[in-house]
């Protein structure tokens, strides 16, 4: 029978992610299983070719991810009292580095939300869910969003 003992709940800290926290602390209460919230912050490396100077868009980054830092460490706080849980933010492609992640904690199960792209953005990049879906290893578990979420 399969086991959870780590779990990778993939956030972007929006609205939504407080949805997706519920599902991973309730599994990993059932299992037992510890978690791992990550959070995948954009690179911005496509704008190097707007003339807007790399340590201009280094720096925003930084600034990004130090934010970021703040915010999934206020979040595991909140969300997952009563679980073994750390955040972590990592800086790139959210599908790769989830799916990357995945492999190098050896996770048993990938929860993470549907939705977080709209419109245009999701015709253009496709869905981060539905990426790792299609690639992962383990398990994913899919969290839609409650209509009045949206």
């Amino acid at each position: 029978m399969p086991e959870f003992k780590k779990i990778i709940c993939a956030l972007d800290l929006s609205d939504q992610s407080k949805q997706v926290a519920e599902y991973a602390a309730m599994v990993a209460k059932l299992s037992g299983a510890s978690i791992i919230a990550v959070y995948a912050a954009p690179t911005l490396t496509q704008y190097t070719g707007f003339h807007v100077p790399p340590n201009t868009i280094d720096n925003f980054v930084g600034e990004i991810v130090s934010g970021a830092e703040q915010s999934m460490a206020d979040f595991v706080a909140e969300n997952f009292q009563g679980v073994n849980a750390r955040g972590m933010v990592v800086v790139g492609y959210a599908a790769e580095e989830i799916l990357k992640l995945s492999e190098v904690e050896k996770a048993d199960l990938i929860v993470m939300g549907t939705r977080g792209r709209k419109g245009l953005d999701l015709i253009l990049f496709g869905s981060v869910a539905e990426k790792v879906v299609k690639s992962a290893k383990c398990p994913v578990l899919t969290i839609r969003p409650d209509d009045a979420d949206l």
